[in-house]
């Protein structure tokens, strides 16, 4: 069983992928199913059955690691590394990911495209809930992506291969929905593609940790979550919705796209000079 394993390890990425996967899901389903059966309450539901599925993922790189590629510290590997250095790249890319936020909807409003509003809740509790919320995303995306996919392409294919495929793969992966929620939302396909294509430069230019994509990963989802749940904004529909962002999303729009297209390019002038 352990000789098979090995061999795993050494079976093209595409198969190594599909076995991980499949053996994901093996271990998932059994439990997530009786509770979308037995549990009414929808968003229960989902909180539920996607934290199983994390803590299954991470145990399983665990396990991926140790018996595929005799690897113990897999997560290490990954560039999960709990150190000093790691932390403070962490706290800078959560600081880049907020200065991205402010500039892209600071220049709107200075342009006279929105106007800023008294937030609707208590802003102390969305400050809190959007660091959380935004930290928590960051970690769990960037640990499949940057983390185990990456490094499962990186095994097999060139650097630039490997990058492409990461970032489309990312992007791809949020439309998995029903066709209509799809269409509605394609437009931020270019957007998160560059957001892709920035993690992968970002952890490059770090020399392969995850503080960096992680914290600003995170912090992008923060600023806009306290933005949008709070109510901050207001567009005044003095330019097309295609150029502030499709259903006030600003991955659906061209100045999300143009930031993050700054953003990219920033990310890798820095993996160059790195």
């Amino acid at each position: 069983m352990k000789t098979n394993l090995v061999n795993l390890g050494q079976r093209p990425a595409p198969i190594r992928l599909g076995c991980f996967i499949f053996t994901l899901l093996l271990l998932w389903l059994p439990i997530a199913a009786p509770i979308y059966l037995l549990v009414r309450d929808a968003n229960l539901v989902s909180i539920l059955t996607m934290v199983i599925l994390y803590a299954e993922f991470i145990t399983l790189l665990r396990l991926w690691g140790k018996n595929v590629y005799q690897q113990p510290q897999i997560l290490w590997d990954y560039g999960l590394e709990f150190t000093r250095r790691n932390g403070v790249e962490l706290l800078c890319g959560l600081a880049i990911g907020l200065i991205n936020i402010v500039i892209l909807f600071g220049v709107q409003g200075f342009l006279g495209w929105l106007v800023w509003q008294q937030p609707t809740i208590l802003l102390i509790k969305i400050i809190v809930e959007g660091f959380l919320v935004g930290l928590g995303v960051g970690f769990a995306e960037e640990l499949l992506f940057r983390g185990w996919l990456l490094d499962e392409l990186e095994r097999d294919y060139r650097k630039s291969v490997a990058l492409w495929t990461d970032a489309l793969v990312f992007a791809a992966l949020h439309f998995i929905k029903p066709l209509a929620a799809i269409i509605q939302t394609l437009p931020q396909f270019p957007a998160l593609v560059l957001l892709g294509l920035t993690q992968v430069w970002g952890k490059r230019w770090r020399r392969g940790r995850l503080g960096l994509p992680i914290g600003l990963h995170g912090g992008l989802v923060w600023g806009y979550y306290m933005i949008n749940v709070g109510g901050l904004i207001k567009y005044s529909g003095q330019v097309p919705d295609w150029v502030t962002g499709v259903n006030n999303n600003p991955l659906q729009g061209l100045m999300g796209v143009l930031f993050m297209s700054i953003l990219a390019l920033w990310m890798r002038g820095r993996t160059i000079k790195g």
